[in-house]
């Protein structure tokens, strides 16, 4: 875990998102938050990650998600160096398809 960016306002921000109880909520509250871009990029790269873990190469990834091969290669050091978020995420996403 990254202790960067561990903080109280940080603690209360993610409590904030796991008290979200439904895709509107979530929709309603990082348009808040965020701006639209940055909520299409966090998008772009969970998408990526699932791409990288299903073993398609850069250049599937590229044209399916448009995302450069910078970005493609930083979400694939998260995959092999980070801290497991993506893998707990998209294995819990599988699991309640």
């Amino acid at each position: 875990m990254n202790n960067k960016i561990r903080s109280n306002e940080t603690d209360k921000l993610f409590e904030a998102i796991l008290s979200l109880e439904n895709i509107e909520e979530c929709y309603a509250f990082f348009e808040d938050i965020c701006t639209i871009h940055e909520i299409l990029a966090m998008a772009q790269r969970l998408g990526v990650a699932k791409m990288l873990i299903q073993k398609k190469t850069y250049h599937e990834i590229a044209k399916d998600t448009g995302a450069s091969t910078a970005t493609i290669s930083r979400v694939n050091r998260s995959l092999i160096f980070g801290n497991d978020g993506y893998s707990i995420v998209l294995d819990r996403a599988n699991q309640e398809s």
